[in-house]
């Protein structure tokens, strides 16, 4: 079975370019770990003040890859970001098991 790995991030509206040059490198760096097959970046079409929501989906072959990254490369990779935009960058992350694609 396959799962998707999402987060999604609400950025404040002055970091917002910043934030997607530098996601545009994360993911990259994400899909490198090679516990993700692909990843999507999406802008989640909703007014909001003062800043955008987007969301991230990286799409892993099993919970063990899963499992792994958080393990493994997960903490490392967090950092960068929370210490890019500090409190401008609030995130959330859920997991999501395909079941079945039509």
């Amino acid at each position: 079975m396959m799962y998707i790995y999402n987060v999604t991030v609400h950025i404040e509206k002055q970091a917002e370019e910043q934030w997607l040059e530098w996601i545009r490198v994360h993911i990259p760096q994400v899909l490198a770990t090679q516990k993700f097959q692909k990843a999507t970046l999406s802008r989640v079409l909703a007014h909001e003040e003062g800043g955008v929501t987007y969301a991230i989906q990286y799409q892993a072959r099993s919970r063990e890859d899963l499992n792994a990254y958080y393990e493994d490369h997960a903490p490392e990779l967090r950092k960068e970001g929370e210490a890019m935009f500090g409190t401008a960058m609030v995130g959330f992350r859920t997991e999501l098991q395909i079941l079945e694609e039509f």
